[in-house]
């Protein structure tokens, strides 16, 4: 009872969460743009890093927000060059597939295209700027796709599931994988190009 009751005096008031996140915004925000390059990414991770901390472990003693806020920023870092390595993937195949190539069902290009660099370092802001709007075209087709073939786009290409994984998950054969996601693939290159998307 002693204990519980010691533990419950250590938690942090919301006047300490707000005082310790004014005082590590700063720091924060310099330990992200090392790690991104990019200013406005850099925000992001800052802003995403305080609200998960925030909603996640105001619970927790105040002596143990320093440690748990650099793990959920080192994390949040490495989700945006995740996300940035997903997107160049994405585009990368799509791009592949939307030259008018006959493919068969059972072709699987995540096995034949090399994805590019996960670091954004030396990207051009307006190269960022229309990557970024064909995600969105990408995302708004993705939903358009019937379940199965969205199903084995999303673990094979986001999660980056091998064949054999992605089968267990959809309880599939790896055929029936590489065939959802060789149809997936040509579906969104088509619509793609339907919109005015040069890949």
């Amino acid at each position: 009872m002693a204990v519980t009751a010691r533990r419950c005096a250590a938690l942090a008031s919301y006047q300490e969460i707000s005082a310790f996140l004014a005082e590590i915004e700063r720091r924060a925000f310099k330990q992200a743009m090392f790690a991104v390059r990019d200013e406005q990414g850099a925000l992001d991770i800052v802003q995403d890093a305080m609200l998960k901390l925030t909603e996640k472990y105001s619970q927790n003693p105040v002596g143990e927000l320093p440690m748990l806020f650099q793990r959920i920023l080192q994390n949040t870092i490495h989700d945006h060059f995740r996300r940035q390595k997903v997107r160049s993937t994405w585009t990368t195949l799509l791009s592949a597939l939307g030259k008018g190539e006959e493919k068969d069902d059972d072709y699987d290009p995540l096995e034949t295209i090399v994805a590019k660099s996960d670091s954004n370092a030396n990207s051009d802001p307006a190269q960022l700027l229309e990557q970024g709007q064909i995600m969105g075209v990408i995302e708004e087709a993705l939903e358009r796709l019937p379940l199965r073939q969205r199903q084995a786009f999303l673990l094979r290409y986001w999660e980056e599931l091998d064949v054999a994984e992605a089968a267990a998950v959809m309880g599939c054969s790896e055929g029936s994988v590489k065939t959802h996601c060789s149809r997936a693939v040509r579906a969104l290159a088509a619509m793609l190009t339907s919109r005015g998307v040069s890949l």
